[in-house]
């Protein structure tokens, strides 16, 4: 008999932090890994948001254990910049600051999914999704995009899925894996379905900042304000402010959902840090041109990598409307021959791509469809254009 539990056993090992730690491993014995697996931005944390830190942590007010709802001051932060960016009303009560995003996902399913509860999952799916829903006997009901649909789906086909089980909708846009923004139309329409179902949205906001031209974020509790009841916003400082390891994130919610979500905080974590917590005070209302530079570097990318990649016979690739990703298809390249080595999915198109060009992805399989993977363009220009330059002459 195993000495884990079942319910920790059936977790899988994040597919994007695996592939990561495997470019960097390979990186540290000399090979020339290009890695495009990791979800974070290339460029450092703003001096000013370092600078505050420094202060916090010479501050010895900071040594102490605060509340574990998170600081005052960032929780009023949080909630001025949620109104101002949302144009919702919310208030510094409703916000809970968390260790990181992925905390901010765990704490509402152990707040919200008692055993058999279904959540509706859209696929392809950040791959964290599935894993905290079973975590807590949830069942993930997955319902399939693909490019063809600009990898969204419709409220028909959500309908499709729900049953008298079915408890909540994990909603993102921009979205991880594919960059995929929906409209404000299409939003409205998946909140007032969730509306009329009582059904509960968790609704991943953490790319909200990181929008292109032609696109437009729009938040579902702005859309259809009805939800206030049955919506969890989730997000935080990592992506906007290139703060991935800082880990702050926190969730907002009706103060039933926050109650509770608190005390699960207070027994498992308490605060976050609150050197962290100050340097995300400083990202959130210091300057926000940072933000503007980086989604031109990152615009930029976008484009080149989405062109270079169409140029391989065999690839299909959408351009995002968000977020820092490509989601191109590798269908096409299935039963080609490289080096001996056959092509018989995305899981060994992304080996093969690494074994034999020293270049990591991320294979599809890990957000529920094979058949594609996820290149992020958050690493420098160079470093981009000779990743993809070793795939087009791999697979040519």
């Amino acid at each position: 008999m195993s000495d884990i539990s079942s319910r920790v056993a059936k977790i899988a090992e994040s597919a994007t932090l695996a592939v990561d730690a495997k470019a960097k491993a390979l990186k540290a014995e000399g090979k020339p890994v290009i890695g495009f697996g990791a979800g974070e931005p290339d460029f450092p944390t703003p001096a000013h948001v370092v600078e505050a830190a420094k202060v916090a942590a010479a501050n010895p007010a900071s040594h102490r254990y605060t509340p574990a709802s998170g600081l005052p001051d960032l929780r009023k932060a949080i909630a001025q910049a949620t109104s101002r960016d949302d144009k919702i009303e919310v208030t510094p009560e409703q916000v809970v600051v968390t260790n990181g995003g992925k905390q901010a996902i765990f704490n509402t399913m152990a707040t919200l999914i008692n055993p058999g509860d279904e959540v509706i999952i859209q696929a392809p799916y950040w791959v964290t999704y599935p894993e905290v829903v079973q975590v807590f006997g949830g069942v993930a009901k997955i319902v399939m995009s693909d490019e063809t649909t600009g990898y969204k789906v419709t409220v028909k086909e959500l309908e499709k899925a729900r049953t008298l089980k079915t408890k909540m909708l994990i909603f993102a846009s921009p979205s991880n894996p594919t960059g995929a923004v929906y409209t404000p139309e299409e939003i409205q329409a998946i909140g007032k379905w969730a509306l009329k179902h009582e059904i509960w949205v968790m609704t991943d906001e953490i790319y909200q900042h990181l929008i292109y031209p032609g696109n437009e974020f729009a938040s579902i509790l702005n859309l259809v304000p009805d939800l206030a009841e049955r919506c969890v916003i989730v997000s935080g400082v990592a992506k906007t402010y290139a703060m991935t390891g800082w880990r702050v994130g926190w969730t907002i919610g009706p103060k039933n959902f926050t109650k509770a979500s608190i005390n699960l905080q207070s027994h498992m974590t308490s605060n976050v840090s609150n050197v962290a917590q100050h340097a995300a005070i400083a990202a959130i209302t210091g300057s926000q041109e940072v933000v503007g530079a980086m989604l031109q570097a990152f615009d930029k990318r976008r484009q080149t990598m989405v062109k270079m990649l169409n140029e391989i016979q065999g690839v299909s690739c959408p351009m995002p409307g968000g977020a820092f990703y490509v989601y191109p298809s590798v269908k096409g390249l299935i039963g080609k021959s490289i080096n001996g080595k056959t092509v018989n999915s995305s899981m060994e198109f992304a080996e093969i791509a690494l074994d034999e060009a020293n270049v990591a992805v991320v294979p599809g399989e890990a957000f529920g469809t094979p058949g594609y993977v996820r290149m992020s363009y958050a690493l420098g220009d160079d470093d981009l254009v000779e990743g993809v330059s070793r795939l087009q002459k791999l697979f040519a």
